[in-house]
């Protein structure tokens, strides 16, 4: 049986298109991997909604990249202009947590159960934090990589939003060159571009 494939930004633009209609401007939590895919994402969606940048990502190894990148994040976020407010909310830095996760998929490829699992758990406090906020949706930047799976993260999105009762925002930021312009800002703004995803185990894939 054949799965029609959906189109996550066709779908984006059409509750864009009906918030504007309806004059809403709601309360979007998102949670971001690091400022440089984050600044399109912001550019783009704080156009329409009030947004709060959450950053929570136990998995970056070692702690000094983890603070390079918190940092780069909120001087992304004071030197944007928007035209809705944008804030930020730090999260824990939960190492342990992130390892426990990862046990017995240490030697698995980038990309595959170990990747998916991590977005699960990253996913999973933001929705949490959202329904505990009373935000109207929550989503993340990472599906603006050319290398993450944008079918995969929705489908958890989703259902983590059912779980905890806060719609997620479906979406899949590389169309319409999201990427290409996330390059853009990054040069614009002097943004620090990482080579490696984040992890231990992604650096020695690298």
């Amino acid at each position: 049986m054949n799965v029609q494939k959906v189109n996550y930004q066709k779908e984006l633009e059409k509750l864009l298109k009906q918030l504007e209609g309806e004059g809403k401007v709601p309360d979007l939590l998102i949670h971001s991997c690091c400022a440089p895919c984050s600044s399109y994402v912001l550019e783009y969606l704080s156009e329409y909604f009030k947004i709060t940048v959450f950053y929570y990502n136990p998995n970056i190894y070692p702690e000094s990249e983890y603070t390079k990148r918190i940092l780069e994040q909120q001087k992304l976020i004071r030197d944007m202009r928007f035209r809705y407010p944008v804030s930020f909310l730090a999260g824990k830095y939960d190492k342990e947590k992130f390892y426990k996760m990862a046990e017995g998929m240490e030697d698995l490829k980038e990309g595959g159960a170990r990747c998916m699992k991590c977005y699960e758990l990253r996913l999973s406090e933001t929705a949490r934090q959202a329904a505990a906020g009373g935000f109207d949706y929550f989503t993340t930047t990472l599906s603006i990589s050319p290398l993450k799976n944008a079918q995969k993260l929705n489908e958890i999105g989703e259902r983590l939003g059912r779980e905890y009762g806060v719609e997620y925002l479906m979406s899949d930021f590389k169309k319409k060159n999201g990427y290409k312009r996330s390059i853009e800002l990054s040069k614009e703004y002097g943004l620090y571009r990482q080579d490696y995803c984040g992890c231990e185990f992604s650096i020695s894939e690298k």
